[in-house]
């Protein structure tokens, strides 16, 4: 065994599911799933094994493995040359019963190489396993297809409660239920017209101790920080800021055309050369889809009152603060408010991944895109999260649950407060409450919305 010192929780982890190849850590955020599943995988010793993984992840699985264990050769299965060397030594069949073979990749890429659907025999482990929920995505279907010899599932809120999502987890995990038979034993559900047809809703959900206890039988843990951990109190402040006459124009009419320049930070037309920000924008609600864009978007970064709000907010701490938010707009914008408080910044985006202000700078602003980082990541150097909008759509509930573990885990000493920028009678207010709720705000919610606000 590596030479690493385990809390008890983990090792009460690795202990009961010692006789089990087959395992679901659902370990809440801050508990170290990480260790407990790099561990669990190196206990299984199989010579070749796979980690799936977020693509903002790779590297941190990469640097877990390469630190803790060195004697272990790990690749990059997302660069060409080391994927190729991977897959080589596999067909060679160069490995030894001594050797140890760890790659790791990426969802959005693994169902693109259809060589690893070939092998057999091999150790597999889903980081974030909530992300094959949906079985009828690409990424489920091929890891679906696939032969390991044994399985480490990780996720820190592996169903927010919606135990339907289970069922294509269980199927790796060698509980091979039928999914007519899942949802029959354990979801409650009724059928509702919708228009001219009809859908299935789920109402409930039924004989969960027995559940769980199936679960327990295939090597699922589920533990709650609170259960192991004495963290410090969270803290949540609505901040509201009143709505526009735009937002209630465009609510009305589906219709807007914008000037921008009126935004505090944005003095000229000058400001904007290589911003990607237009002085002037056009918002159409031409459906449901886009109405609900547009108005989060006027919600968001086209709302001075909210961008001043923010500008007091962070001027009230000289702390490191946590940023979250939805749009490469709203990121430029609230950077340009940083800039002019003369406050570092770091980013975690699609585009850029730069911690170093966050790291290096007690009075540093980290901006971080939900997608891109909302389910991973240590941030427990700062005590503050600001959430200038809330995620919204597919998968929103998890990501807002996850987002505020990034503060509140392990090593964090302080008081963890969250603030909400938010703005009033908007949809913003509705999609908070239903987030709380374990919901996601819907279409249909958002007619409503629309409605009270004609």
């Amino acid at each position: 065994m590596p030479d690493l010192k385990f809390m008890p929780h983990q090792l009460k982890v690795l202990n009961t599911t010692e006789q089990f190849n087959h395992v679901g850590y659902y370990l809440d955020m801050g508990l170290g799933k990480t260790f407990v599943g790099a561990e669990k995988l190196w206990e299984l010793n199989n010579p070749i094994n796979i980690v799936v993984c977020q693509k903002s992840k790779v590297d941190d699985w990469l640097d877990h493995f390469r630190t803790y264990y060195p004697q272990v050769k790990t690749c990059d299965l997302t660069k060409k040359s080391e994927s190729i060397t991977f897959n080589n030594l596999i067909d060679a069949q160069a490995l030894t019963k001594d050797d140890t073979l760890i790659g790791v990749i990426n969802y959005d890429l693994i169902f693109r190489r259809s060589i690893y659907q070939k092998y057999s025999g091999f150790t597999l482990m889903l980081d974030e396993s909530s992300l094959i929920s949906n079985e009828s995505t690409s990424r489920a279907k091929y890891i679906l297809k696939m032969h390991p010899e044994s399985v480490i599932l990780l996720s820190g809120t592996p169903t927010a409660g919606k135990y339907e999502k289970l069922w294509s987890q269980c199927q790796l995990l060698g509980w091979n239920i039928t999914k007519t038979a899942f949802w029959g034993s354990y979801v409650q559900t009724t059928w509702v017209e919708d228009g001219t047809f009809k859908r299935q809703v789920i109402t409930g959900y039924k004989n969960v101790d027995h559940l769980k206890r199936k679960l327990a039988q295939h090597g699922c843990i589920f533990m709650k920080t609170e259960e192991v951990i004495q963290l410090p109190d969270k803290v949540e402040q609505k901040i509201f800021v009143p709505a526009t006459k735009e937002y209630r124009k465009f609510m009305k009419n589906s219709y807007l055309m914008l000037d921008t320049l009126n935004l505090q930070e944005f003095h000229d037309e000058s400001d904007f050369d290589g911003k990607d920000v237009t002085p002037r924008v056009e918002l159409v609600g031409d459906n449901q889809l886009t109405k609900l864009l547009c108005a989060r978007q006027l919600c968001g970064q086209y709302h001075k009152d909210k961008l001043d709000a923010f500008r007091d907010l962070i001027e009230s701490s000289e702390e490191r603060w946590i940023v979250f938010y939805n749009f490469n707009d709203e990121l430029i914008r609230l950077k340009k408010i940083a800039e002019a408080l003369n406050r570092p910044t770091s980013e975690v985006n699609g585009h850029d991944r730069d911690l170093n202000a966050y790291e290096h700078r007690s009075d540093s602003i980290t901006f971080i895109q939900y997608q891109a980082g909302a389910m991973g990541g240590n941030y427990q150097k700062s005590c503050r999260i600001c959430y200038f909008t809330l995620p919204l759509g597919k998968g929103s509930c998890d990501l807002w649950e996850q987002s505020k573990k990034r503060i509140h885990r392990i090593g964090q000493q302080n008081i963890c407060f969250y603030y909400y920028l938010m703005v009033k009678g908007s949809i913003e207010e509705r999609n908070l409450q239903m987030l709380k709720v374990g919901k996601e705000l819907t279409d249909d919610l958002f007619r409503d919305q629309t409605h009270q606000s004609d």
